[in-house]
């Protein structure tokens, strides 16, 4: 989203995250932005009983948490690095400065928000599936959407049963059982336990 030198120049420092590290906690108040140099991030709660709801996951390129610094509002969610991460760290106060004297930055920040938006209403329309056929195909037809080869089996899915479990609320159970139907009815393809749509 920002280019590297126009971070730095703001003050951004760069920072390692471990995978399972945890970037920032659910309630925490928004200090920074982020944006991944290089690794994948998830954004998730846990639910009472320690169920695992995934909201996003984001990976080289993209920031995560900035609208969060444009309200006065804890984090309603945590950030936690799935792979080993460098991630760019910038001081709220920086950002700002930021995007008001970047205005090209500004448009991007609102094209990015408005793609937040758009998988917001896509994941609330999927809660409203019963079936998990239709509650998976709708998420791998998001997923697939940015890549340009539409054609059938031309895109690997780059999550896991389990993200995949996470983020439409399916059991990792229910999940393999239906990529398997899936499978059959010829809607994906299974190669090496990797999943083509």
């Amino acid at each position: 989203m920002i280019v590297e030198n126009l971070l730095i120049s703001f003050g951004a420092e760069t920072k390692n995250f471990k995978a399972g590290e945890v970037i920032f906690h659910e309630k925490d108040l928004p200090l920074y932005y982020y944006q991944i140099e290089k690794g994948k991030i998830k954004l998730n709660n846990y639910t009472e009983d320690g169920k695992e709801f995934i909201q996003n996951i984001f990976s080289d390129g993209h920031s995560f948490g900035e609208s969060l610094l444009f309200v006065e509002r804890p984090y309603p969610m945590n950030a936690i690095a799935i792979e080993d991460s460098l991630v760019f760290r910038m001081p709220k106060s920086s950002f700002l400065n930021l995007i008001q004297s970047n205005p090209e930055i500004s448009l991007n920040i609102y094209q990015c928000l408005a793609e937040r938006m758009y998988y917001k209403y896509i994941m609330f329309y999927n809660l409203s599936f019963q079936n998990p056929v239709s509650k998976l195909k709708l998420m791998l037809d998001y997923l697939k959407s940015y890549h340009d080869d539409k054609t059938p089996y031309s895109f690997q899915i780059p999550l896991t049963r389990q993200q995949l479990a996470s983020l439409v609320g399916l059991r990792v159970e229910t999940v393999i059982r239906t990529i398997k139907q899936m499978e059959k009815d010829k809607i994906v393809k299974l190669e090496k336990r990797k999943i083509y749509y």
